[in-house]
């Protein structure tokens, strides 16, 4: 069986989403394909793994034993058997969703709660034709691998994202921005790693790369996240199981309401925590944090309409005594007043924020308005003390006509002018209008306003220009005013005034 090449992997799961079009919205591509890609994808890899098996043991009752298969597929629930229905097609693949998630204790609630058997959406005729197509392609190990399964389930996240647009926001953030933020982190083999808001699992996903990439060993990550969307913490599941990665916890709940990861009651603490919650959440559980059992209002209690610092907070108590976070918030946590001002306020008096990174506007989908990436760590070196690094990367980006974006180098030029000054420290030197460590004292002056241009500021370009160039730019508008004026009086005659 040959390997299918990546890019063909890509066109044709991106065609799935086109038979759909129509009874289904843009926004909700993904509660259909993916549940169905991740089915194919599951039967393949157990037919594979039932047929290494026959050639070892021979019976086909022993092949169909556990012990050889990852997940359990009952024969009623197989895809062939969806597969050969011509009628209540999705009553058949509801049933055998239900049947491989009672079969598989970590698959409880994976294939989400699309409504399969609504027929005027959803007729047989359109489900047929979508399974024909999926059926076209084995998607076994060994026609696609778990590094290439996992890129196209990727792909399918970012073109569901670029067409869902102002929803896109709850369930994706930006490769690139992810990964500068995984870069600060720095993950390593052995560490736990967990998101509060994870989303399709972009982020977690990242940190396993991250690993690969320095030649760690990505199972030794111990990986956590707690998503509220049914659908979204569904494919953050998938998506880790398409990625050939097992050892993980992704849990469905309010994580500012109700946190999932507890030990003896108190919050489970990690190596790196890792996030991009909704922006500036209005109702997002203030009530019961007037006496949160977690300690996480230590600094204070946040808006009761903004939700920005109790999710810093929330990530910061989650953190152990050598942890560090990197979370992505609007602006404006960086200089509200109020009760935001009296948290940010302690935070940095207590040498708990590292640095504030500055990006681009209209970076994230579902909001125009400029993001920061907040770094906090439990315990900072000696020599950052009383300081804190300001980086302005908002000129850093590639423009586009509906928005911008940031390639890897850009991401990666951002990383290197942190990674460069948090080697050299306070002591070192600035990078003019990009970076510079900023004194306590000066932050405390400004009554901890951390307004990046209050900081680094572009310096100002002197415009030089030639006695000639400015002759010609005064004649140009010379002659303008005057056909400006000639047109003007034009007008006026033929309206009937005197000149």
């Amino acid at each position: 069986m040959t390997l299918i090449n990546l890019k063909d992997l890509e066109a044709h799961l991106w065609h799935a989403a086109h038979i759909i079009t129509g009874p289904i919205d843009a926004s909700d591509y993904k509660t259909y394909i993916f549940p169905i890609l991740f089915f194919k994808r599951i039967c393949d890899v157990y037919d594979e793994e039932f047929a290494d098996a026959m050639e070892k043991v021979g019976d086909r009752d022993l092949a169909a034993q556990s012990m050889f298969h990852r997940i359990q597929i009952p024969p009623d629930c197989h895809w062939q058997h969806v597969f050969e229905q011509t009628k209540d097609i999705g009553q058949t693949l509801k049933d055998a969703f239900r049947g491989i998630e009672l079969a598989n204790d970590k698959l409880h609630g994976i294939f989400g709660d699309a409504s399969w058997t609504n027929k005027d959406r959803l007729p047989d005729e359109l489900l047929a034709t979508l399974l024909n197509h999926f059926n076209q392609v084995n998607l076994g190990v060994r026609s696609v691998r778990d590094d290439d399964m996992g890129r196209a389930y990727e792909y399918l996240i970012k073109r569901f994202a670029d067409k869902a647009n102002k929803k896109a926001g709850e369930f994706y953030t930006p490769r690139t921005i992810v990964r500068l933020m995984v870069n600060i982190l720095d993950p390593k083999a052995g560490e736990s790693v967990y998101d509060p808001a994870c989303g399709t699992g972009g982020m977690l996903l990242e940190t396993i790369h991250h690993v690969r990439e320095s030649g760690g060993d990505p199972r030794l990550l111990s990986i956590k996240g707690q998503e509220k969307n049914l659908t979204t913490e569904a494919i953050a599941r998938m998506n880790l199981f398409l990625h050939g990665q097992e050892d993980f916890e992704i849990v469905r709940g309010d994580t500012l309401r109700q946190p999932k990861f507890l030990i003896n009651d108190r919050l489970e603490t990690f190596d790196c925590v890792i996030a991009n919650p909704p922006f500036s959440l209005k109702e997002w559980g203030q009530n019961l944090w007037s006496n949160d059992p977690y300690d996480r209002n230590r600094y204070g209690l946040a808006p009761k309409t903004n939700g920005d610092f109790a999710w810093v907070q929330h990530m910061f108590a989650s953190l152990n005594d050598q942890g560090r976070m990197a979370v992505v918030l609007p602006h404006g946590v960086l200089f509200r007043g109020g009760a935001e001002g009296k948290i940010r306020t302690k935070l940095l008096q207590e040498n708990r924020i590292e640095a504030i990174i500055g990006v681009a506007p209209n970076l994230f989908y579902g909001t125009g308005i400029p993001a920061c990436i907040l770094v906090l760590r439990k315990q900072r070196p000696a020599d950052h003390q009383d300081h804190v690094l300001v980086i302005n990367a908002e000129e850093i980006f590639t423009k586009g006509r509906a928005q911008n974006t940031l390639s890897n180098a850009q991401a990666d030029q951002i990383f290197e002018i942190y990674s460069n000054q948090e080697a050299s420290g306070p002591a070192g030197q600035p990078v003019e209008g990009k970076a510079r460590w900023v004194p306590l004292s000066e932050i405390a002056e400004n009554d901890f306003n951390l307004n990046i241009a209050r900081y680094v500021q572009k310096p100002l370009e002197e415009e030089s220009i030639s006695v000639e160039e400015a002759l010609k730019d005064f004649q140009e508008k010379l002659t303008a005013l005057e056909k400006a004026e000639q047109e003007l009086e034009e007008l006026l005659v033929k309206e009937g005034f005197e000149l």
